[in-house]
Order: C-alpha cells, then structure tokens, then sequence
C-alpha cells in the first residue's frame, strides 16, 4: 500500500506554520514583558471620558443646573 505524499507534505507544513506561530507569540510575550518593565509606575494615561468622576452615589444632574443660593444672595426669578 503507498502512502499519500501530499498528505504529509500538507502535515509538514501545517507543522511548521505552527512552530512560526508559537515562536511569534513568543517574541510578542517577551517584547510586552519588557515593555512593562520599562514602563513608570503613573505612566498609565486617563482615559477622558472618565476624568473627574468620583466612584459612588452621583447628585442629580436637575441638581447640578440649578443656581446655587448664599447668605448674601437672593434666588433669580424664573
């Protein structure tokens, strides 16, 4: 019985396209390990949709627009 040539050059190459891969991702693991490394401590950039938010129970936003009275000052009329 003769085996299939094709099928084991197919397998070989399956084979090896894997070992590409794996070293790869290797070399990207080392290169994001460095690079942590390096990286300061603050150095993590603020994201600005959530700059200034304090976590916890938020005031009403009705309340936020609303002038705010003094002992000095009289509320405008609306």
């Amino acid at each position: 019985m003769a085996h299939d040539r094709k099928a084991s050059i197919a397998k070989r190459e399956r084979e090896r396209a894997q070992q590409t891969k794996k070293k790869d991702k290797a070399e990207k693991r080392r290169l994001r390990h460095e690079e942590r490394a390096t990286r300061a401590p603050g150095d993590q950039a603020v994201d600005p949709d959530i700059a200034g938010m304090v976590p916890g129970p938020q005031t009403p936003q009705w309340l936020d627009d609303m002038p705010v009275a003094t002992d000095d000052d009289t509320l405008p009329e609306a």
